[in-house]
């Protein structure tokens, strides 16, 4: 789904723009991407791995979630450049409709501005409008103190943990944490 377009200011006094990912944004997107998974552990992906994402394939991500109900892709930019992205997507199942799942992905050099929390409140509202929609669920790498404090801080809280989930690449085991925030209407 679509959003609209809005813009804040950063605790630097910078303005941010938020809006739906376009076309002409892959680019930017893939750079982000290999970017953004080599500068920290608390990612899925590792920077090598970006390469299964094809100009073809983020066009055709895009499309799809922009004309999708049940799913929305808001990306942040700052001074032109994507600074980070977020994805909330909900299920259309009889069983598991009334919960969305989100993730979010900021790089370093706009840690501590903001974004990251305005960019969740961003999904809570979209999972808010879907008044099916009881719950939203995320993940979280042990040790990333810093999006566990911000996901506390927005009202969610631990529900469970999958221990050694994650592997780095020097073999440290991790786990993964879930947590969930209930809708408040």
């Amino acid at each position: 789904m679509k959003i609209t377009p809005f813009e804040f200011r950063l605790k630097d006094g910078r303005t941010a723009c938020v809006r739906s990912p376009q076309a002409a944004d892959v680019p930017a997107m893939l750079a982000f991407l290999r970017r953004m998974t080599g500068e920290t552990d608390f990612v899925l992906t590792c920077p090598e791995e970006c390469g299964k994402y094809t100009p073809e394939g983020e066009t055709q991500l895009f499309e799809r979630i922009n004309a999708a109900d049940n799913e929305a892709m808001p990306v942040c930019f700052v001074d032109g450049k994507l600074a980070g992205n977020c994805h909330v997507a909900w299920s259309h199942g009889i069983k598991t409709r009334h919960k969305a799942v989100v993730a979010i992905g900021l790089l370093r050099e706009f840690w501590g501005l903001g974004i990251g929390t305005r960019l969740m409140e961003e999904l809570i509202r979209i999972a808010q409008e879907n008044e099916q929609i009881l719950q939203i669920e995320l993940e979280f790498i042990e040790g990333n103190a810093r999006a566990r404090a911000l996901y506390e801080k927005l009202g969610f809280r631990i529900t469970g943990m999958k221990p050694d989930a994650v592997r780095l690449k020097d073999g440290t085991l991790l786990n993964l944490y879930a947590m969930m925030k209930k809708i408040e209407r």
